[in-house]
């Protein structure tokens, strides 16, 4: 199916967006580190990244739990997780997947399971959450970040604007689709999916971009070919241009300066028996 019937595509995925995105990935590279922070990995624990892109926050990851603890990075992406194999290490190791089916995982496999701006690309959400609480083992933590579509990224309401200037606003659903979740929403599948302990926030992240054309191929590499998929060569020309045009009122010395805004939210299995302490390895 394609992103005008409500999906996202992961057909559209090419080598040199993979590529695209692992070179310009280290915006949401800083922005994983403060997902990372808040589960408190130790030595030793068990980690599982879903939706690992080319592996540079797994590798950090990696990084935390030492040479007694291990990080599995999945991703559905095979040209990004080709690029992430490149870190593998003695404990870190990557493999195509999807959320959905974590059926290769054993119950309790993990001490922690992370998704970095990934839940809003996820098509079944309740499913993909379900999965991802029964391989936690007990106490163990899930954190993640999302767009929340309450409060869209400053980049995003100015491709709105570039697309009524276009003369295409009828169609602005078809720029660049993705299924957010809000507070609420994304508390009720955590409680549904048998997590506890849910709480979260809404921060606002700063990225500064060189210019329009570096901006634009970040969006296109994290998008994996979705971005602005619906519009014909034309149309993608004329949007670009009124978007470019927008972003010049966003320039600061260094570039041009957007605000991103990620709900982040954290939650822990119950443990096996209420009472004790949970386990964090």
């Amino acid at each position: 199916m394609s992103q005008l019937d409500g999906v996202i595509s992961l057909a559209q995925d090419t080598p040199e967006l993979a590529q695209a995105y692992e070179q310009a990935g280290v915006l949401q590279f800083h922005h994983g580190k403060f997902l990372i922070g808040p589960l408190a990995l130790q030595a030793g624990d068990h980690v599982l990244d879903i939706g690992a892109g080319t592996g540079r926050l797994a590798e950090f990851a990696a990084g935390l739990v030492g040479p007694s603890g291990r990080v599995i990075g999945i991703d559905p992406l095979e040209y990004r997780i080709a690029i992430a194999r490149l870190r593998q290490s003695a404990t870190l190791s990557f493999e195509t997947g999807r959320a959905e089916d974590l059926s290769r995982f054993d119950d309790g496999a993990f001490d922690a399971v992370y998704l970095n701006s990934v839940l809003h690309w996820i098509e079944d959400k309740g499913q993909a959450l379900k999965e991802i609480q029964r391989v936690l083992k007990p106490g163990g933590r899930l954190g993640l970040n999302v767009q929340d579509p309450a409060k869209p990224h400053e980049s995003r309401a100015l491709l709105r604007t570039a697309i009524q200037e276009a003369g295409l606003g009828d169609r602005r659903a078809e720029s660049h689709p993705v299924l957010g979740v809000g507070d609420d929403d994304l508390r009720r599948l955590l409680t549904e999916a048998g997590f506890a302990e849910y709480r979260s926030d809404l921060r606002s992240l700063v990225e500064v971009h060189r210019d329009a054309d570096s901006l634009l191929r970040w969006s296109e590499a994290s998008a994996f070919g979705n971005f602005l998929g619906g519009f014909s060569e034309t149309e993608r020309a004329a949007v670009r241009l009124a978007f470019t045009g927008l972003l010049e009122t966003k320039r600061v010395a260094d570039g041009l300066r957007l605000e991103r805004y990620l709900r982040f939210a954290f939650a822990r299995k119950p443990n096996a028996r209420p009472g004790r302490a949970a386990r964090s390895n």
